[in-house]
Parts: C-alpha cells; sequence; structure tokens
C-alpha cells in the first residue's frame, strides 16, 4: 500500500498511532502519527508504547501453553478443580481448552453482545483491579450461556479465568507468569503491565470521547491488565514476538497454537488457541478493542510479513488496518 494512502486515510480519520510493516524483520514502512499525550501535546513515535486491550490474550494463552507443555496444566484440566467453592456458576465440565477457544458457555462479566459500545461501559473500582484474584467478584454471578463446548462465544471473563487457573496450578502470579514465560524468551523489552494511573514517558495514553471532551479512560479500565488484555507494547516488539513465536522460542508445538478449532463467520475469521486466524490463508491475528485502544497485527508466516496498527483511541486502529488487509 503506497504511504501516501497510509497518510490520506490517517488524516481523513484523525488516526493517533502507529502503522508499522515489515517482512522478515526489515522495515518497509513505519510511521507514528497523533498524540501520546494530549494535554501535553507530547506526540506519537514508532516507539511509543501503546496498550493492546483483547491483543494480550495471546499472550495469555502462550503462558497457559507453556504450563501445559510442562506438565504443571493439562488442556483437559477443568477450572472447577482449581477454582475449588470459587465461581460456582461455571460447570464442572469446563476445560482450560473450552476456555482458550472461547467455547466455555460461561457467563462473562464483560459480554461484547451486550456492551456493543465499549466506551460506555465502566467497569467500576478499577483501582482495586491489581491482581487476578481481585477479579473474583467481577467475575462471580453471571449464568453460563450454553454448555460448554457446544459453541463459539467470545469471552473475556474467560481468560481472566484461565488466568487465576495459571496461577493457582504453578504457584506463579499471572504477570511474573507472561514475564518469564512469553516476554523473556521472545526478547520483548519494551512490553510489559503498566499502571494506568502512573504510566511511564513513554506510553501513549488512552483517549475516549466524554461529553464532547477527549478524556483519558483511567476510569474505564482495570487499572493493571490481566488476562484478557491490556499489556502495552511497541510495534517493534509485536514483530520481534511474531517472529519468536513461529520459530518455536515461546512454545514449540505453534502448529497445534494455530490450528483452526472454531470458524466464526460473524467475523469472517477461525480461532485457534488465543489466537484469530484467517478464513482461508495461513495468516495469524492478534486484536484489540476497549475504551481508548484498538490494535490489530496481521502475520503471514509463509512471507513473514507482519501488518501492525496501534492506536491509542477506540476506533483507531480499523480503517487502517481494513486498508491493509486489502
Amino acid at each position: 500500500m503506497p504511504q501516501a494512502d497510509i497518510d490520506r486515510i490517517a488524516e481523513e480519520t484523525g488516526f493517533s498511532g502507529v502503522v508499522w510493516i515489515d517482512r522478515a524483520g526489515e522495515v518497509e514502512f513505519a510511521k507514528a502519527y497523533g498524540l501520546a499525550n494530549r494535554a501535553y501535546r507530547v506526540p506519537n513515535t514508532v516507539d511509543t508504547r501503546f496498550a493492546v486491550a483483547s491483543g494480550g490474550k495471546g499472550f495469555t494463552a502462550l503462558a497457559v501453553l507453556s504450563l501445559v507443555r510442562d506438565g504443571v496444566l493439562e488442556l483437559g484440566t477443568t477450572a472447577r478443580s482449581l477454582l475449588g467453592a470459587d465461581l460456582p456458576l461455571i460447570a464442572a465440565d469446563v476445560t482450560v481448552e473450552h476456555l482458550l477457544t472461547h467455547t466455555s458457555g460461561i457467563g462473562d462479566y464483560l459480554d461484547e453482545e451486550v456492551h456493543t459500545d465499549i466506551t460506555a461501559y465502566l467497569i467500576g473500582a478499577a483501582h482495586e483491579l491489581t491482581t487476578t484474584e481481585s477479579f473474583l467478584p467481577l467475575l462471580d454471578g453471571h449464568p453460563a450461556k450454553f454448555r460448554a463446548g457446544e459453541r463459539f462465544s467470545y469471552c473475556n471473563g474467560g481468560f481472566v479465568v484461565l488466568a487465576l487457573l495459571a496461577e493457582r496450578a504453578s504457584g506463579v502470579g499471572y504477570h511474573d507468569l507472561v514475564r518469564e514465560r512469553v516476554l523473556r524468551p521472545a526478547g520483548l523489552t519494551r512490553t510489559g503491565f503498566l499502571r494506568s494511573d502512573e504510566l511511564p514517558a513513554d506510553a501513549a495514553v488512552g483517549y475516549l470521547p466524554l461529553d464532547g471532551v477527549d478524556r483519558s479512560n483511567v476510569f474505564h479500565l482495570p487499572v493493571l491488565a490481566t488476562g484478557d488484555g491490556g499489556i502495552h507494547t511497541t510495534a517493534a516488539d509485536v514483530s520481534a514476538f511474531w517472529r519468536a513465536f513461529f520459530a518455536g522460542d515461546i512454545v514449540a508445538d505453534v502448529a497445534q497454537v494455530v490450528r483452526p478449532r472454531c470458524d466464526v463467520p460473524e467475523e469472517s475469521l477461525r480461532y485457534g488457541l488465543g489466537f484469530w486466524l484467517h478464513e482461508s490463508t495461513d495468516e495469524v491475528i492478534l486484536a484489540g478493542y476497549d475504551a481508548g485502544a484498538s490494535f490489530k497485527s496481521t502475520h503471514d508466516p509463509r512471507t513473514g510479513t507482519t501488518r501492525t496498527v496501534l492506536s491509542n483511541t477506540s476506533p483507531g486502529a480499523w480503517p487502517l488496518a481494513r486498508a491493509l488487509d486489502r
């Protein structure tokens, strides 16, 4: 796609973020647009760190699968075997695999079929959500939507439950699990869990319109991300992640992770274990959408090409991501 077309779409849509395209590690296009901090007029750069919302689910999946590799968990491990008396509405036959593939049927604290306007959803007590265990009251009380394994239904809460199961099985906190089992093996030095109320100078503040004014998303999201997403990263680290993942540096059996488990025709996609898959090609996708954050990265393992769009607004990434996909 010509640079002039990318610049035109960015200007027409008021894009704030970074567009990055590389092939086998060689950068073909990298450019930043808009402001990382609007109060202080700090511009985004290609090295700015952005929250990637549900893009972090891929990291959760790989942390869990590394525990499966080491025999700490199994795909067939039931959630109930580690939850004990917690979250009693989760059915006894729900397994790790069901949770990884969004086929668990459990009720979701943030059901995107109900909360269609993500910017209107306020999580409540966001400052208290600093650990996976602190999510238990939020996860509780949601009746099952269907029987485990019956169908695909995207479930944010299911990935928080996965983080909880990983912690209880390993005795290691979720954030440390991801750091040691995903970030370190992949060499992701600019990726990490940042508190939204103390973002460093190189991280973009997420913005959404409230009462006609663009305001920070600090009250809309957990102060510290957990299993269902929200980790901060850079465009370069995203590309490094894809290369490390397909090289087998994180988990050896990459084919198992990207094997299609579900067709998702309403999205014109398929789903593996924590990753979206193109409906007809080998391309693998991480994507995220939340209040003040949007992200899509598509990797083609055949050519080694990565196309990444990161934005610090809710709708920002999508026009450019669609154009790049075409």
